[in-house]
């Protein structure tokens, strides 16, 4: 078969028809299409159509790219809904504004969870040295910290998060150079004990930051802690190696609603160190709690809300019942002092155009339930069948459909 590539000059021998709903559930301040040339209608503050023009009838021969931006420079927070045929969707978001002062950041305090069991001897454990002389090295003196050491057992830093002094600083660098890695590894003691650790401001933003290899004890109580846990602070975890056991670091960012980071060189710690430093560094809500009120929800997502931060906004999911009534609202605190949010579920009305919700809700609901079936290696008959049933309802790829 005979193929001709165009000229960049040359138009596509076929159309392109396009159009996008932008459904945000909060004021939009500005959509723009940086490919296309595109018309925009806006069908009320919080939802547009994007649909391309006349001109572009032949343009399928690049990405179209879709930008907007969010109105308010503060926390802003929205509810989307959908009626379905058989059960009811709805997204709530807390978005954080586009840029915060040092007035808004509520106090922080990061503990540093590092894995120096016998399989991290070596490669690992210096990476890890590297990210956290690079993580408690940047520290601000306002901000407090701990390290927790943990093999078969574990070993604290100190029984209270101490000021980021330069003198604590360098306690803390020197408790981890003198690590060489052994023994066992208990992850989920460690977890509970950082967890319990007395907090020493009211309405502080708390972040857990744990470095291993994935090569742990890892029991679903371990998933379930996280999960049950966001409200009292954030958690990420750090893949540590070259053979790291993603299902571990996966599920562990997945429960803890954020990111798997993985890595594999001490350049790549210092790098990534870097960019998670300015993710973590403005949560601008925190201990964030939600009161739907009247509004009758099941099967919400996540089961507690970590804090809201710059890089970061919070995304609840779940399923609602009966009449779209009641006042849901979001509260926390952020620098400034107490926080509180108030939507009408009334305003939000139930649209065709955020079908996706269900969607969404399924994927999300899935990659958990696999998360645990990967922990028992797929031997746990009712993960299989739940998944299964998840996965034929919502015509969605899983393990075990197709």
């Amino acid at each position: 078969e005979f193929r001709r590539v165009l000229f960049r000059s040359e138009k596509p021998n076929y159309t392109l028809k396009l159009t996008a709903t932008l459904a945000a559930g909060m004021p939009i301040r500005q959509v723009s299409c940086p490919s296309h040339e595109v018309e925009i209608d806006y069908e009320d503050k919080t939802a547009a159509r994007i649909g391309l023009a006349a001109a572009e009838k032949h343009s399928g021969n690049r990405d179209f790219v879709l930008r907007y931006r969010l109105a308010g420079g503060q926390v802003e927070s929205g509810l989307l809904l959908y009626e379905g045929q058989d059960e009811n969707y709805f997204l709530l978001m807390a978005q954080p504004p586009k840029r915060v002062t040092a007035r808004q950041i509520p106090p922080r305090e990061y503990i540093f969870v590092v894995d120096v069991s016998g399989s991290m001897h070596g490669f690992p454990l210096e990476v890890s040295k590297t990210l956290l002389r690079a993580l408690i090295g940047s520290l601000r003196p306002s901000d407090r910290f701990n390290v927790l050491l943990f093999a078969s057992s574990s070993e604290l830093l100190a029984e209270k998060s101490l000021p980021a002094s330069e003198q604590n600083i360098a306690k803390a660098l020197h408790s981890i150079d003198n690590q060489r890695g052994g023994g066992g590894t208990e992850i989920l003691p460690a977890l509970r004990r950082a967890l319990a650790l007395p907090r020493t401001e009211a309405g502080s933003s708390r972040t857990i930051v744990v470095a291993t290899d994935g090569y742990v004890r890892v029991e679903p109580e371990v998933f379930d802690l996280i999960r049950g846990q966001l409200g009292t602070a954030n958690l990420f975890a750090f893949g540590i190696g070259k053979s790291v056991n993603r299902h571990i670091i996966e599920g562990m960012a997945h429960v803890g609603m954020g990111e798997p980071l993985v890595l594999t060189s001490e350049a790549e710690a210092r790098k990534q160190a870097a960019a998670f430093r300015e993710m973590i560094a403005s949560p601008v809500l925190t201990n964030v709690k939600i009161d739907f009120g009247g509004f009758e929800v099941y099967d919400v997502e996540p089961q507690s809300l970590p804090d809201v931060l710059l890089q970061r906004p919070v995304i609840v999911f779940g399923k609602w019942r009966g009449a779209p009534r009641g006042t849901v609202e979001l509260s926390g605190f952020t620098g400034e002092g107490k926080y509180a949010k108030k939507l009408r579920v009334s305003a939000s009305k139930p649209a065709k155009k955020n079908s996706a919700l269900r969607h969404l809700w399924a994927r999300h609901r899935l990659m958990l339930l696999a998360d645990y079936s990967n922990l028992q290696h797929g031997n746990d008959p009712d993960l299989v069948e739940r998944i299964t049933e998840l996965g034929l309802k919502y015509n969605l790829l899983t393990a075990y459909t197709s």
